[in-house]
């Protein structure tokens, strides 16, 4: 078992990150902290037994403890060996608020809807064009021609 693991490698066997390029972009970006005094982690940087990880992961900060180092990506069963979460209640909650008020905060250029935003938006346009509302244009006199 190694004594130190760069900190990208070790986010991505944990799970925390699908990819090993994702992990080392949130490095890069100063996503992920090292220790009590925030250090902000450099991919490269070397982590060891006892470390206190916090990744900041929009919206929520997630807090982990080292407990074993490796450089492998482990199965999901095998995780909670190698760090223990940290994790505030308080930030999971938000988590899950989010979760919750996910359609609400649905921002322009974020892909296309899923199939319930689809039947919502064709339900609302139905009641908005179903109101009795009537107006054909050509019966539009064209007296500013003339």
């Amino acid at each position: 078992m190694p004594q130190e693991v760069r900190v990208d490698k070790w986010l991505w066997a944990m799970r925390i990150f699908k990819t090993r390029t994702l992990a080392t972009e949130a490095c890069k970006k100063g996503r992920v902290t090292l220790g009590e005094n925030q250090v902000i982690a450099k991919p490269s940087r070397t982590i060891k037994v006892g470390d206190i990880v916090n990744v900041r992961k929009s919206p929520v900060t997630y807090s982990f403890k080292v407990k074993g180092l490796t450089e492998n990506r482990l199965g999901a069963k095998l995780v909670p060996d190698y760090m223990e979460n940290l994790t505030p209640q308080s930030e999971l909650d938000l988590l899950e608020i989010v979760k919750i008020n996910g359609f609400v905060d649905r921002r322009k250029g974020l892909g296309r809807p899923t199939k319930r935003e689809g039947r919502e938006l064709a339900r609302f346009t139905e009641e908005a064009f179903d109101s009795g509302w009537d107006f054909d244009f050509d019966d539009v006199d064209d007296d500013d021609d003339a």
